[in-house]
């Protein structure tokens, strides 16, 4: 193992830009050695503006690069499965966006791949490092607000009908699939794995989901629900946790402030999210490599949340 993590990018697009790309030349020790797109200009462009060395319109060529370690996966949803498994067949430790992939299955190919081919596979389900979440988790962990006992979550959000992650055939189905998952996967992380899952699903015939309700149960007896709404008339999210001491509320989307309520007073926490949202998570994925940290996000745990996706929108009825 070299002292330096040397990264390669597949799919440069606009994740990449702000919220990830950049990560990977900040961290002591990373080295972003090539990225690749599809189409040359905007490879060779991208490249150009974020001074990496090397671009490729290939995938292969960041594959078979023998001074790549480590692959990011930033392509649509509908080919994160098709180049981990090539990843992992050429040796490559791999970090992949979310949704991790379409549906479960696939999520399970490529953990399956991962581990036979002895390499790690994280997903980029970036909340559970950022600050303002790991904030609002040592809260509920030190009982400020006493024994959780519910959850529940809105997120209103005006329609974008030209949006990628309206297309099924890139993204595996809509907003709520690829919004929604990073509040579940959260959950998860906080509390433990979703169980008991129902709900109703409407998508107005759209052919994709707009409007969702959700219930499910986590350990310890604590009750979940929530409303999804990409149809509505204004832009909301909060997901609020009650205790038997008190309440905290918090936006997934948006950094606005945390809302600790108790005693009929209430308290508000400001904690500004990182100009590189995923900067955080990148520099768990990088002590584990090194073998001096763990990262929570992996294939496994999003795998899990792959399936409470799979058991709402597979088994209940869309209403056209």
């Amino acid at each position: 193992m070299t002292t330096t993590m040397r990264w390669g990018i597949i799919g440069v697009g606009d994740v990449t830009e702000v919220k990830s790309g950049p990560a990977f030349q900040r961290i002591p020790g990373v080295e972003l050695v090539a990225v690749m797109r599809r189409t040359a200009e905007k490879a060779r462009d991208y490249a150009r503006r974020h001074g990496v060395p090397r671009w490729y319109c290939d995938a292969d060529e960041i594959l078979r690069a023998d001074d790549i370690d480590a692959v990011y996966i930033a392509t649509h949803p509908n080919s994160h499965a098709d180049y981990t498994r090539r990843a992992a067949a050429a040796g490559k430790a791999v970090f992949v966006e979310k949704p991790m992939a379409v549906n479960a299955e696939e999520c399970r190919s490529m953990t399956t791949a991962c581990q036979a081919a002895r390499v790690p596979l994280w997903v980029a389900y970036y909340r559970c490092a950022l600050p303002r979440f790991e904030y609002v988790r040592r809260l509920i962990a030190d009982g400020a607000i006493g024994e959780v006992r519910a959850v529940h979550s809105i997120r209103l959000q005006t329609p974008r009908p030209q949006a990628w992650q309206n297309s099924v055939g890139l993204s595996g189905g809509g907003w709520f699939f690829d919004a929604a998952c990073h509040t579940l996967d959260w959950l998860d992380h906080v509390f433990g794995p979703l169980s008991d899952v129902a709900g109703h699903v409407v998508g107005h015939g759209r052919g994709v989901e707009d409007t969702v309700s959700l219930c499910y149960t986590l350990p310890g007896d604590i009750i979940g629900s929530g409303t999804w709404c990409f149809d509505a008339g204004v832009d909301h999210d909060r997901t609020v946790i009650t205790g038997t001491r008190g309440t905290v509320s918090l936006s997934i989307s948006a950094p606005d402030p945390i809302e600790l309520r108790r005693d009929s007073a209430s308290e508000y926490i400001e904690i500004p999210d990182p100009p590189h949202v995923h900067e955080p998570l990148i520099r768990t994925i990088v002590d584990e490599w090194r073998q001096t940290g763990v990262c929570v996000s992996t294939g496994v745990s999003a795998t899990r949340t792959a399936v409470v996706m799979d058991e709402l929108l597979a088994n209940l009825r869309v209403v056209g």
